[in-house]
């Protein structure tokens, strides 16, 4: 499925219309496909890890976007931000214990980075007051 923003002076209206929500959708994407060739003993490790902090990226988008307050929807960009640091972490296991080739890895990896850069534009967009 895919997600875009609706037009330019058109209103935001759902967590879905944020670019920072769709590239991190698609980031939750590129993990579950990636970890799919994982060891199965690590189905408890990080796998889970990996996914459950994409998924706790999109999920805290999609919660602050309905937060009122600007000090609420800042706590919940935060903590996206937070799992995406967890998962460039654990992206770096992976490749070091040779479960992604370097190649997956730097694709993931750059694809983070814009997550990141969105997810601090979300905030820069509600000032701490």
């Amino acid at each position: 499925m895919l997600y875009t923003s609706p037009a330019k002076g058109l209103k935001i209206e759902s967590f879905t219309d944020l670019i920072a929500w769709q590239e991190g959708h698609k980031l939750v994407l590129m993990l579950y496909s990636a970890t799919n060739n994982f060891p199965i003993d690590e189905k408890y490790g990080l796998i889970n890890q990996l996914r459950r902090a994409a998924v706790s990226i999109t999920s805290n988008i999609a919660e602050g976007f309905r937060k009122n307050t600007v000090k609420e929807k800042r706590q919940f960009y935060q903590m996206a931000l937070g799992s995406l640091t967890e998962i460039q972490n654990q992206l770096i296991i992976a490749r070091d214990v040779g479960y992604i080739d370097t190649s997956t890895y730097k694709n993931i990896n750059e694809h983070t980075n814009l997550v990141g850069k969105l997810l601090t534009g979300l905030l820069r967009s509600a000032p701490a007051k």
